[in-house]
């Protein structure tokens, strides 16, 4: 009984490390998504552009350093995702700042 306790205890464990993994992803993939609209229809100026592409740099070296060790620990999650939101209200800001590329 305990080892089944504990197996399922793992296979959910699991299930949700995997799930904020993709999530993660998803926010990258989606955000560089949005830079990329933002360069092509004008929105952004070339070093509004700068600055995001760094950020979203910082991000994905922030967490290639947390699996680093073979395991993203809930406090690593939660400082990537707070940089993601941030750099998500960064990347609204920069678009709709009534500033287009020259």
């Amino acid at each position: 009984m305990k080892k089944l306790l504990f197996a399922t205890a793992l296979f959910m464990a699991i299930g949700i490390a995997n799930t904020n993994a993709q999530a993660v992803k998803k926010n990258t993939k989606q955000q560089t998504k949005r830079i990329k609209h933002g360069v092509r229809n004008g929105e952004l100026t070339r070093a509004e552009t700068k600055n995001l592409v760094n950020d979203q740099r910082e991000i994905r070296n922030d967490i290639k350093d947390a699996r680093a060790d073979g395991t993203v620990t809930p406090v690593e999650r939660k400082e990537i995702k707070k940089e993601q939101r941030q750099a998500s209200r960064e990347i609204a800001r920069k678009k709709h700042n009534k500033r287009d590329r020259d």
